[in-house]
């Protein structure tokens, strides 16, 4: 692969100065910088392409390294669509600022600057959320999950007996709490649609 050191230096002259006139404010620099990023982007391609050779037709005569490689003109000419459509996209928008507001310079949007200025900290997003975050604190005791109770170390003779488990804010049974905690609840009486009366 041959360096062309003229093309690299015009090449990283066009970036730099693109790069910098795509952060101005004014849409129309903005443009400017634009272009000048795709024909970087152009220079960029062609360097790549190595040394120049003959025309990629077949020939028998010809050794497959003396061909030129046509990948790079391709996306050469891929780029220049693909930049002549956003310029002309620019070109739009900024007729359009014109047309409604006599500049092209962006303003600042008052909804950022209210974004840019809230706090990191949310107290509702941010808050410690606690490891219980069920209305039922029930501890299912054995690996089969057979017995349930408000708190650990009870057995299965807490359930039957009539023990109380705490919801929320009442006492219930701990035999409707374990019902409540599996599909097809008993303790609720469907309505003639199937939903809840």
């Amino acid at each position: 692969m041959s360096v062309n050191l003229t093309l690299l230096i015009v090449m990283g002259a066009l970036y730099a100065c693109g790069i910098y006139l795509i952060l101005e404010r004014s849409l129309t620099r903005v443009l400017l910088g634009l272009m000048l990023l795709a024909n970087a982007t152009n220079l960029l391609i062609l360097a790549t392409g190595g040394y120049a050779g003959l025309a990629p037709f077949f020939n028998k005569d010809t050794g497959a390294n003396e061909y030129a490689d046509p990948l790079p003109q391709a996306l050469i000419l891929t780029s220049i669509v693909i930049s002549f459509a956003v310029t002309a996209f620019m070109l739009g928008i900024i007729y359009r600022t014109w047309v409604l507001a006599r500049q092209d310079e962006i303003q600042d949007d008052i909804e950022d600057l209210r974004v840019a200025e809230t706090p990191r900290f949310d107290a509702e997003d941010d808050a410690p959320i606690p490891a219980e975050t069920s209305e039922f604190p029930l501890t299912m005791l054995g690996s089969d999950g057979s017995s349930i109770s408000d708190h650990a170390g009870s057995g299965h003779a807490d359930a039957e007996s009539g023990a109380k488990v705490s919801a929320g804010a009442k006492k219930m049974p701990a035999a409707d709490a374990a019902a409540e905690e599996q599909p097809g609840s008993r303790n609720v009486t469907p309505g003639p649609e199937g939903g809840v009366k």
